[in-house]
């Protein structure tokens, strides 16, 4: 690879930056479709690999677990070998491990592969935004993110479908095995056409120890949950898993305390704002998690649906994000977060008492899409606004890692959810596969998950301050200071460039460095 100094970015309106917006666009919508249509395939999995509800978990849980661990330092990668190089990596690691779930003899094998899955999901989704930041002209950015972001939910939305009829005409594997033709075009396009950058600030060193014990304590506590409730017993196993888990989260904590390079800076953590919102996102994407995984489920199960009708379920909730997020997004910035953060959840939480009433024989009319709607409106109002926060809570300099920080709680609200709802629920074993224990078990799940949600919406009304006006916000000289105070949650930002983004999977990502002119390589 030869360096190559390139005064003109690429703009949107010419064939090779339409060609950098493929490639992103596909290659995280393809690692976004995993993160979802897996549920759809799980009875038939259940099914073909004779396998207890365990194993199920662990299939949706190892690929949520390495995702969560390692999603902040595929960023930092990004940032320091070259954006395009571990994009491309990580497509191709992404690729190699949904061969593996494709080809997976029993479940055992599909577990360890979907943990590599999440590894190669974790290089390639933080790189893909990064990407689009340093390729493009300034101008041109918020357009290119823009178009990334409704892509990106449209291919969210067309992917529950395209998976219920895969596994319905032929085999859940194909599933996975569809990923390895569409990664390989990822590959071709963006080895002919994306231009190589990278961040010459970025450090040279890198939290492996944090990232390695992070990926240790989620895997102790998920481990020890799922334990649990397959015996139903708090074995010794599973006492020690969950114990071990939690102390080697405190000792990540202490290594990031300590880290002159920290994969999350817990300085982020100084704003009581930047706090609250980071419980409300664990409090909904844990509901969100356990719908996803309980809903598609039961839906086959009890109510008889087959996996197209199942899968396609909940995509009136990605088509609400897409046509709401923006309008939510500016809601927020008029009105300030606290009205639509507390409110959406509360909404978000009457869809799911809606939909516990689900039964033997239900219709999808009347006892599904009326509480997927007010779910979907609810998840809307609360998701662009809680972003905004996000960022407007955290430093200029520390936004991509603020973003970055609440989509790995995000995703870690769902792998915990995952592991604890069964146990809670009391179902386990192969019970998920007899209509007459699943039902019960899945109305009380849906209770526990909008519980979740009103406790999110109550920590919005009571931490979060009604929105003041720009003439109180802190002057300019002090703009660059961390903000700390309540006002920060109100303070006015840019908008952030994933106000359409359908947020299914995760809250939005921002690249974890202020885009500047790139050292830009070509081949």
């Amino acid at each position: 690879m030869a360096t190559v100094d390139e005064s003109r970015l690429l703009s949107s309106r010419e064939p090779a930056g339409r060609w950098v917006l493929f490639a992103t666009v596909l290659g995280t919508g393809v690692a976004f479709l995993d993160a979802t249509v897996v549920n759809i395939a799980l009875p038939a999995i259940g099914r073909d690999l004779d396998t207890a509800l365990a194993g199920l978990q662990w299939t949706v849980n190892g690929y949520t677990l390495t995702l969560a661990s390692f999603i902040l330092l595929g960023g930092s990668l990004g940032d320091r070998f070259g954006r395009r190089r571990i994009f491309v990596f990580g497509v191709v690691w992404f690729a190699v491990a949904s061969l593996l779930c494709g080809l997976a003899p029993n479940v055992e094998t599909l577990v360890a592969a979907r943990a590599l899955q999440g590894i190669g999901g974790a290089l390639l989704t933080p790189g893909s935004l990064a990407i689009l930041q340093a390729s493009f002209v300034e101008q041109d950015r918020g357009k290119v993110i823009g178009a990334w972001s409704g892509l990106s939910g449209l291919a969210g939305a067309i992917g529950p479908f395209l998976g219920g009829w895969l596994v319905e005409t032929a085999t859940w594997r194909l599933v996975f095995l569809i990923n390895v033709p569409l990664a390989a075009l990822v590959v071709v396009v963006c080895l002919r056409h994306v231009p190589e950058s990278m961040d010459p600030r970025a450090p040279r060193r890198f939290d492996i120890v944090g990232s390695v014990l992070c990926a240790a304590g989620l895997a102790g506590l998920t481990y020890g949950l799922i334990a649990w409730g397959e015996t139903g017993t708090a074995t010794v196993s599973a006492v020690l898993a969950l114990a071990g888990g939690l102390g080697a989260l405190v000792l990540f904590v202490l290594v990031e305390r300590s880290s002159g390079h920290p994969m999350m800076p817990l300085d982020v953590f100084g704003s009581p704002v930047f706090r609250t919102v980071n419980l409300v996102t664990f409090a909904v994407y844990a509901a969100l998690g356990g719908l996803f995984f309980m809903l598609v489920i039961t839906l086959q199960v009890v109510a008889g649906f087959s996996p197209i009708l199942a899968g396609t379920a909940l995509l009136p909730v990605t088509a609400i994000m897409l046509l709401l997020s923006a309008w939510a997004g500016g809601f927020g910035q008029r009105v300030g977060p606290r009205i639509p953060m507390t409110f959406g959840p509360v909404v978000a939480a009457a869809g799911l008492l809606l939909l516990s009433r689900i039964g033997p024989g239900a219709s999808y009319v009347v006892d599904v899409l009326p509480g997927v709607v007010v779910f979907g409106l609810g998840l809307s109002l609360t998701v662009a606004p809680l972003t905004a926060t996000v960022l407007a809570s955290a430093s200029q300099r520390h936004a991509g890692v603020a973003s970055g920080v609440n989509n790995a709680i995000a995703r870690s609200a769902g792998l915990l959810i995952v592991a604890a709802l069964p146990l809670l629920v009391g179902l386990s074993g192969d019970a998920y596969a007899d209509p007459v224990l699943l039902e019960p078990a899945f109305a009380q799940s849906m209770l526990l998950c909008a519980g979740l949600l009103v406790v999110g919406g109550v920590l919005s009304a009571v931490s979060l301050r009604p929105a003041v006006r720009r003439a109180e916000t802190p002057e300019p000289e002090a703009a660059e200071t961390e903000p700390v105070g309540p006002r920060a949650a109100v303070a006015e930002v840019e908008p952030s460039p994933c106000r359409v983004h359908c947020a299914i999977a995760g809250t939005p990502l921002q690249p974890t460095t202020q885009a500047q002119p790139p050292t830009q390589t070509r081949a």
